[in-house]
């Protein structure tokens, strides 16, 4: 094997490592977590009635959502960074579908697949719209593209913890310490009326007031 083939063995022994310590860990300390639900009832409704919706949510509250909708089959939208990979499978191993790509990478594939998950199979999607790279709460309008497409309506989602640590990322990321109360709001769902993707691309700034709304509530500001 040459050096090149040996390296991108060791990356992909780290990945499958550092990927099952993560599913283990987050098992672990979820399971430890008190957790209530805000305003979740119009979107339940809406899923309970085989209606597909467009879940967004900023990156940094992403690690109890991902707990809290697990195996519910949803479709995951995952950067292809190295740290993508890693978030990846341990999506997978709580029940989520992916489509791997972002706005600014694999762009266009990532969001036809995205679309065809509702046409196709009738499946809700995922969409952090800061990530994967930021800038942190900026909404960019990918899901809003899809949500046009497709017809699905948009909830906006968030998490907040009465005892967390944030990482110092670019999105301070928040891990909910163990016994933590967490907080889960949910926003109305909202149809994107607008006749062209162009149009629907400029609510941007509408759907980020409305998520940092959402987030307020969950973080009882």
């Amino acid at each position: 094997m040459t050096d090149a083939g040996q390296r991108d063995a060791r990356r992909a022994r780290r990945l499958i490592w550092l990927s099952r310590l993560g599913g283990v860990l987050l098992r672990v300390l979820a399971h430890t977590w008190r957790i209530r639900y805000v305003n979740r009832e119009p979107v339940a409704a809406l899923m309970g009635a085989g209606q597909p919706v467009v879940l967004v949510l900023w990156h940094g509250e992403l690690l109890p959502i991902l707990w809290t909708q697990r195996l519910r089959g949803l479709v995951a939208l995952i950067s292809e960074h190295g740290d993508g990979e890693i978030l990846a499978r341990v999506a997978l191993s709580l029940g989520y579908h992916t489509v791997r790509g972002s706005t600014s990478r694999g762009g266009g594939r990532a969001l036809l697949g995205m679309s065809r998950a509702i046409e196709d199979d009738g499946r809700s999607l995922v969409f952090t719209p800061d990530g994967p790279r930021g800038p942190a709460r900026t909404f960019a309008p990918g899901a809003l593209i899809v949500a046009q497409r497709t017809g699905a309506p948009v909830v906006t989602l968030a998490a907040g913890a009465s005892r967390a640590w944030r990482l110092t990322s670019w999105d301070s990321f928040l891990i909910p310490k163990p016994f933590a109360r967490v907080t889960v709001a949910y926003g109305d769902p909202v149809v994107i009326d607008a006749a062209t993707v162009r149009k629907a691309a400029e609510q941007a700034a509408r759907f980020e007031t409305l998520l940092n709304a959402t987030s307020a509530v969950a973080n009882g500001d």
